[in-house]
């Protein structure tokens, strides 16, 4: 293989999205000592909408857009996602290249007031972005009142500081990469708050005209986090999953053997679906089908159609 010459990141603005980008610049010059890596920092329509839930607006893909675009007009040859913001159809002539070795994969409870859900009193406010950890939070703490929280990291911490939030539910891997994680009170558990498809893992995405880039990456994807991924995403592509409808997927792996996990919801907690089944490590696509189908007969495919219709702007 001919090592490049240069290589140019796309990557959001944000600090965590730069932490990312700055995370696989370093691991690409450590294996390419002659190869110029540089950043192409972005701002994409995610970042520019705070004023209203991602459901609302497009979903996760529109942190991702302007990045592709990048791709496709040679600004640059690969861009860095965190893989629960990857819509799970890539657009046609998109590929991920690699997955890179998950960290934590949990959700997290910050506050300054209280160190578990558990403790919080009846009316306690609980921001999150996120309709699947609302729902499961309004399914297992009813008493708590959950209201939408956006903006990057920073922005979402200094609301909680502000006093608008007695607690707030955000991403372990997120806090960990800045520095933060003296922020976390506790780490909530699979039990309480399954995690996002993807969700502490990072992806390297291309445009898939660029093949001569898989060689080049493949010393950056982890094959054990590939393959929960995997599982995890083929659960949410067979459910349609999207940030607008509450769906949980979590893949573990011990001794060859996968054990995955999803779970459908109603926001409100009204409904939460649940299955699990196992399967080796090989037939990671086909588990993530497997588990989508007993949740599909469960009534999946109802219950998200009925979340879609009482969208607005669904």
């Amino acid at each position: 293989m001919n090592a490049p010459k240069k290589l140019v990141i796309a990557s959001r603005k944000s600090r965590l999205a730069m932490w990312q980008a700055e995370h696989i610049q370093s691991r690409l010059q450590a294996l390419y000592p002659d190869c110029a890596v540089s950043i192409l920092g972005m701002t994409t329509r995610g970042d520019q909408i705070l004023d209203r839930t991602l459901s609302k607006v497009g979903g996760k893909g529109l942190f991702v857009k302007e990045l592709e675009q990048a791709l496709l007009d040679g600004r640059a040859d690969l861009a860095v996602h965190s893989i629960k913001d990857v819509p799970m159809d890539l657009p046609e002539g998109f590929l991920l290249a690699a997955v890179c070795e998950r960290a934590g994969a949990f959700d997290a409870l910050v506050s300054n007031r209280y160190a578990r859900l558990e403790e919080m009193p009846a009316g306690a406010v609980v921001g999150t972005s996120s309709l699947r950890r609302e729902a499961q939070l309004r399914a297992r703490f009813p008493q708590l009142t959950v209201r939408p929280l956006r903006g990057n990291l920073q922005t979402r911490l200094a609301k909680l500081d502000n006093g608008e939030y007695d607690a707030v539910i955000l991403a372990e891997a997120g806090l960990a990469r800045l520095g933060l994680a003296d922020r976390i009170r506790c780490v909530l558990s699979p039990a309480d708050s399954l995690p996002a498809a993807g969700q502490g893992a990072l992806g390297i995405e291309i445009a898939a005209s660029r093949i001569e880039l898989l060689e080049v990456l493949n010393p950056l994807n982890h094959s054990l986090t590939n393959a929960c991924v995997t599982a995890e995403r083929a659960l949410a592509r067979a459910l349609g999953g999207s940030c607008q409808v509450p769906l949980a997927a979590y893949c573990t792996e011990e001794n060859g053997l996968l054990t995955l996990r999803g779970l459908v919801g109603h926001p409100d907690g009204s409904v939460l679906l649940q299955a699990s089944a196992q399967a080796p490590l090989a037939y990671a696509d086909a588990l993530g089908c497997a588990v989508a189908k007993q949740l599909a007969d469960e009534g999946a495919h109802e219950l998200i159609a009925a979340v879609l219709a009482e969208q607005p702007d669904a």
